[in-house]
């Protein structure tokens, strides 16, 4: 079982030398996969392409990559830069590594974003003159060429600046909150626009706690939406609160006191979600400009769809604030990136946790975490981290400063990382799947088969979990799903194949339409992802 914070950090006193040593036996690797990225990501999604979008905001004056010529962005309205020839927002392409620049023309500062059932990215709200605006991202091949479109034929009902998106069974997406918004709405836009939401508003403290609130859709078709330390389930279509859930015990966890949450695999019958909530500042660290006030290590844990739920409670080894939980091909989550101490928002946090921790939601409570191989490059305010078709996980962005500053003690951070897992270890090759052939499209309910190849023989079942892309940004990633499908037994085919017979999800509350990363498991040991769309 991983040692208390406490405990470890007493003993890295007393001998330094342990954290030699702990980097060396922790399970989990890194790598710099990019030098110079150019812009430091706030805002990160991987496409079904295997490029990935990064997205900064467009006020913050020069960058450290250029537009291409005759793409500059002319803004008389911009406090730094009127006439902008720097990108702030660039694809990176997962193969070769390279960056392009892509010119975004409004601001997507603290903005939010989900992928829509064909793939195109839906980029909604930000500051100024962003926080009203729809952009879209169409993905191609790197080699191509594709960037942003300014929606301007429609636009937010209400200004959306901090807000969170989440598709829905039907495609759509719903747009929750932000700064003075205390209200819902939909894209495609639906008759009378916002919708009020009270909930906001009892969530709001006075220093905005109830931002960039946790949306789940849950397989019976509610939203568990959760905002500072409350939650409720919210039936959109009629906007009917369905029930409240229970206080979460240990101050805010949402923005600018930010924990993560996840909602755990969806698999069996599909009739069971479970939530969990881990880290958030101490109250008052915010408005109070507290740099040193310790993070909160707790979890709460709760089945969402069971009517008499309850918070189960649990430690993580470190406090941590601004961590990314990214849900695994495997089930289980990493928690990245973040503080110890402070809160977010510009210089006010401190003491880098640079150990990341896996959380294993099938052990018993107290043996759930597991700390991991730290990393050297400390990932504060305005980072990012995403799961990869290959099953590594991009670490990108941390920019605590208003502006550009290379010369602080937590410099603007412009390299791209990848952490691979413990799973991707070299003596695990002989048990890694490959997954050699699945369907491109599947529909709602229907069997299908997927072939995989495996150095040793398949022992057991062979797990296919589809991983939704999910959109990243301030310590939650927005549409985040993992869906185990039902599967037989692995049956050997002649050509030393292995035929694994699948059930695609039932519906679209299960997984909503769009296209997802299919991975073969094999114990424990995730192919490299195929994408495959789901529709009715």
């Amino acid at each position: 079982m991983a040692m208390s914070n406490s405990i470890f950090s007493f003993l890295l006193f007393l001998c330094p030398s342990l954290l030699i040593m702990a980097r060396a036996d922790l399970p989990g690797t890194w790598e710099v996969v990019v030098a110079n990225a150019g812009i430091a990501s706030m805002h990160t999604a991987v496409t079904r392409f295997n490029t990935v979008v990064l997205l900064d905001r467009t006020n913050i004056g020069p960058s450290r990559k250029m537009l291409r010529k005759g793409h500059c962005r002319n803004d008389p309205y911009d406090p730094v830069l009127k006439h902008d020839c720097y990108a702030h927002s660039v694809l990176l392409d997962l193969h070769t590594f390279q960056i392009r620049p892509l010119t975004i023309l409004t601001d997507t500062w603290c903005s939010s974003g989900q992928f829509l059932p064909d793939g195109t990215l839906l980029q909604s709200g930000g500051d100024l003159d962003g926080v009203r605006k729809f952009r879209k991202f169409t993905p191609c091949k790197f080699t191509e060429l594709c960037d942003w479109e300014e929606l301007q034929n429609m636009e937010l009902s209400q200004g959306r600046w901090y807000a969170t998106n989440q598709i829905l069974p039907d495609g759509s997406v719903i747009i929750v909150g932000g700064r003075a918004a205390n209200s819902v709405e939909f894209f495609p836009p639906r008759h009378g626009g916002a919708v009020h939401f009270p909930f906001l508003a009892e969530a709001e403290d006075n220093q905005m706690d109830n931002l960039y609130p946790y949306l789940h859709l849950l397989p019976n078709g509610n939203l568990f939406i959760f905002a500072n330390n409350k939650a409720v389930l919210y039936d959109f279509n009629k906007n009917f609160l369905v029930r409240d859930i229970p206080l979460l015990e240990g101050g805010p966890r949402n923005y600018p006191s930010a924990g993560s949450s996840v909602m755990l695999p969806l698999e069996g019958d599909f009739s069971t979600a479970v939530i969990v909530i881990c880290g958030g500042a101490e109250y008052g660290a915010y408005i109070q400009k507290s740099v040193d006030t310790p993070a909160h290590g707790s979890c709460g844990r709760i089945v969402a769809t069971r009517p008499d739920s309850v918070w189960e409670m649990e430690d993580m080894p470190f406090g941590r604030i601004m961590g990314d939980m990214v849900m695994l091909p495997t089930g289980e989550v990493l928690i990245i990136n973040g503080a110890q101490a402070g809160t977010q928002g510009f210089e006010m946090g401190s003491n880098p946790c640079l150990y990341p921790v896996l959380y294993r939601p099938d052990q018993p409570l107290g043996l759930r975490f597991m700390t991991l191989n730290p990393g050297s490059v400390p990932r504060m305010y305005h980072s990012t981290a995403n799961l990869l078709p290959d099953g590594r996980v991009l670490i990108a962005g941390s920019n605590p400063h208003y502006f550009y500053k290379f010369a602080a003690e937590f410099p603007t951070e412009l390299r791209i990382e990848a952490f691979s897992p413990e799973y991707l270890a070299a003596d695990k090759a002989n048990i890694r799947p490959v997954l050699v052939e699945s369907p491109e499209t599947i529909r709602y309910g229907e069997g299908f088969d997927v072939f995989v190849t495996v150095l040793l023989p398949v022992v057991g079942v062979v797990e296919v979990n589809l991983a939704s892309a999910p959109f990243a940004t301030h310590s939650f990633s927005q549409g985040q799903r993992l869906v185990k499908m039902g599967v037989t037994s692995a049956l050997p085919e002649s050509d030393g194949r292995y035929r694994i017979g699948c059930t695609a999800p039932p519906d679209g509350r299960v997984a909503p339409p769009g296209w997802y990363m299919v991975f073969a498991v094999n114990q424990g040991v995730p192919s490299v992802a195929r994408w495959v769309q789901l529709f009715s």
